[in-house]
């Protein structure tokens, strides 16, 4: 007798309009963003490389001082890595990222003929990410900050915040890797909302989703989290429940993550 095979059914996840509507929800309570690029894509690149492990404002002062020593990129390109190692120190991790910002800058002079990145607005969103894909060290993360940031494409740049945040609310499994997420949540974020789902969740999962100890009671879009009850005891939830309103955490304005912060003073040159 042939035995059959059943196939499990995955975990239920958000339609696309719920998804929307926590999207609204928390752009209303962090935003309104402005999506005007901050940096050409080139420059959006090394800094997304010195932002990696690190804090917005050691990044920005990385960024800073490297622009300062070297002005342009180019001179970036040919410089010795000792160099860009002691302009990038207050970034931290200067020795893996130097080699690695010199070697990407390389490739793309190779494959480009110069470092102007501009070309790829003019791409399909896919061949896009391919094409940044391509160069060492460069993920879906990486590739999806530039083209979203610098170039105003719908490309997802999951971060661990951005990606706790949507596994807690459902909008993937919990066995969905951070890179398949890219592709999933692309589908299922309308193309004219994938700015306000980074920008949004990111500040959400900074300020409120928090990895240990979210703030459940405070949560904007609490109604939406299937989560919550693994946060909160059973008396609370309950009363959470029987409440018609909810007390809202988050800072209304929040800064846009992965951009460069105003120039501070350099304590040390």
């Amino acid at each position: 007798m042939t035995k059959t095979t059943v196939k499990k059914r995955g975990p239920r996840t958000k339609s696309k309009a719920d998804i929307a509507r926590s999207i609204q929800m928390m752009t209303e309570q962090y935003g309104p963003f402005d999506q005007e690029p901050r940096l050409p894509p080139t420059d959006e690149l090394v800094f997304t490389i010195l932002s990696q492990h690190t804090s917005d404002i050691n990044s920005s002062r990385a960024y800073h001082r490297l622009m300062d020593r070297f002005v342009t990129l180019e001179t970036v390109a040919s410089a010795d890595i000792p160099e860009i190692e002691r302009a990038i120190a207050p970034g931290g991790l200067a020795k893996i990222k130097a080699p690695r910002i010199k070697k990407v800058l390389n490739r793309i002079q190779e494959l480009n003929g110069s470092l102007d990145l501009s070309f790829l607005r003019e791409m399909p969103l896919e061949d896009a990410k391919a094409w940044l894909r391509q160069l060492p060290g460069i993920g879906p993360k990486s590739a999806g900050i530039v083209l979203s940031f610098s170039l105003g494409m719908p490309a997802m740049a999951i971060d661990t915040h951005i990606y706790r945040v949507s596994q807690r609310l459902g909008l993937i499994g919990p066995k969905v890797s951070a890179d398949k997420a890219h592709d999933l949540l692309e589908e299922k974020v309308e193309p004219d909302a994938v700015f306000n789902f980074h920008v949004s969740y990111i500040n959400h999962g900074r300020q409120v989703c928090r990895a240990q100890r979210p703030l459940c009671p405070e949560c904007v879009v609490g109604r939406l989290c299937p989560s919550r009850k693994k946060f909160m005891s059973k008396s609370d939830l309950t009363t959470l429940e029987a409440q018609e309103r909810q007390s809202i955490s988050g800072i209304s304005g929040a800064p846009i993550p992965h951009v460069p912060q105003s120039k501070t003073p350099d304590l040390k040159s």
